[in-house]
């Protein structure tokens, strides 16, 4: 776990350090964060990578699996790095610190807090304290018949309208047996989306990144 003052070493150290873009992945809980070290593994090979993840989502992120220099963040350390009225807030301080964001996998669950501006865990703070004119990607993984539904496509028009870039699901046989549209992109697909948009738009001391807006719904 990580303590206030280690929070603020590393995120300094990096402050200091903008040599290459700085990614902030999250993971979401869905069964898909089983790939989260392989998309940890791929950004780190281009970015400074921080990694945010859920409470659902530690069923199935070992953190241990990351590689050692990426800093895994939890619910638990929004609370612990806080002591007194004056130290950095957590969720504050990671939205500082990146470029961009990609949220993969991100569930049902979460793409619903997210469109409801709801902010009730550390990944969902950082969402609602998200500056929109830096990059935020979404890789979405449920259930086919979760993606099917209404719910989903009134959810991911609000997060367009927001400025979110949705890397869409694919079709295959899912965790539960059943077979249809709703998994997660593969680790290679994501990486390559984003670092294409990285190599557009290149960071520069006075411009954030910038990536136009995508959109595609659910399938009926």
């Amino acid at each position: 776990m990580a303590t206030s003052e280690t929070v603020q070493e590393n995120l300094a150290l990096d402050f200091c350090q903008p040599i290459r873009p700085r990614v902030l992945l999250a993971a979401s809980g869905s069964v898909a964060a089983i790939k989260f070290e392989s998309l940890c593994r791929s950004f780190s090979e281009w970015a400074e990578v921080r990694a945010v993840a859920t409470k659902a989502s530690l069923h199935f992120v070992d953190g241990k699996s990351l590689p050692s220099d990426i800093i895994l963040y939890t619910d638990d350390d929004e609370w612990s790095t806080w002591k007194k009225i004056g130290d950095e807030v957590l969720h504050i301080e990671l939205r500082k610190w990146a470029d961009m964001m990609v949220i993969a996998p991100l569930s049902a669950n979460s793409l619903a807090k997210i469109a409801g501006g709801l902010c009730d865990n550390l990944l969902t703070c950082i969402v609602r304290a998200w500056d929109y004119s830096k990059p935020l990607f979404v890789a979405p993984a449920m259930n086919t018949f979760m993606w099917n539904n209404p719910f989903t496509n009134r959810h991911l028009e609000t997060i367009n309208q927001l400025g979110i870039s949705l890397v869409p699901p694919i079709t295959k046989r899912l965790a539960c047996g059943d077979y249809g549209n709703g998994a997660m992109a593969e680790p290679s697909e994501i990486n390559s989306t984003v670092r294409l948009a990285c190599k557009r738009q290149p960071l520069n001391t006075n411009s954030s990144l910038v990536v136009p807006v995508s959109s595609i719904p659910p399938s009926s």
